[in-house]
């Protein structure tokens, strides 16, 4: 069997004002790191975005049809697709590709009315959530994210959350590593923040 090029570890946050995303660098070949410098989280619309852990050219392909989804639907409605919808179709994409898979697990998130987060499964099984973690470093992620989210988090306590978790997996899964890709989605839409500028809030 052919091994796949993978993703490792994604994060998301709910704020108050926007949603975090944020997943390490690393893309892993069976035991060998093959790249320090693969993107994880992807603008799917103004206020949409994805971040995906798993087979990286799975991802890509989802990204991909998913963009072309929601440029279809700006064009058919003449508004953009809501957080709720983009999930519900990656959901039927998922769901219908049981049997020859997307080999990843996707957070889907955004701002419509308020900012949304939903994690799906490769069979299309989707939970929304107020935090999340995803990929082979996610059980380090999630005791960082259980430990300190709080309802009513301000965005930047929440990049600094989203940084501190995506940090103990990067401690702790051999897997994670490489830096950081971190991007905000809030009503001003999205937003990938610079290693410059996470080092003046972390």
């Amino acid at each position: 069997m052919v091994e796949k090029l993978k993703g490792t570890t994604t994060v998301g946050v709910v704020c108050r004002d926007g949603v975090v995303l944020a997943a390490d660098r690393r893309a892993s070949l069976g035991n060998m790191v093959l790249s320090e410098g693969v993107t994880k989280v992807f603008q799917i619309d103004e206020h949409l975005a994805l971040a995906g852990a798993g087979s990286v050219g799975d991802i890509l392909s989802l990204v991909r049809l998913l963009r072309a989804e929601a440029k279809l639907y700006r064009a058919r409605v003449g508004k953009e697709m809501s957080v709720k919808a983009l999930a519900t179709l990656t959901s039927n994409i998922l769901h219908g590709s049981r049997f020859m898979p997307y080999f990843g697990w996707f957070l889907i998130a955004g701002y419509d009315e308020k900012p949304g987060l939903f994690s799906i499964d490769m069979a299309g099984g989707v939970t929304e959530d107020k935090f999340t973690a995803a990929g082979s470093g996610m059980e380090f992620a999630f005791s960082v994210l259980e430990e300190n989210y709080c309802d009513d988090i301000s965005l930047k306590d929440g990049i600094r959350l989203a940084l501190r978790a995506i940090k103990a997996a990067t401690r702790r899964d051999v897997f994670t590593g490489g830096g950081v890709t971190l991007v905000t989605v809030t009503k001003e839409g999205y937003r990938e923040w610079s290693e410059e500028e996470l080092k003046t809030l972390f």
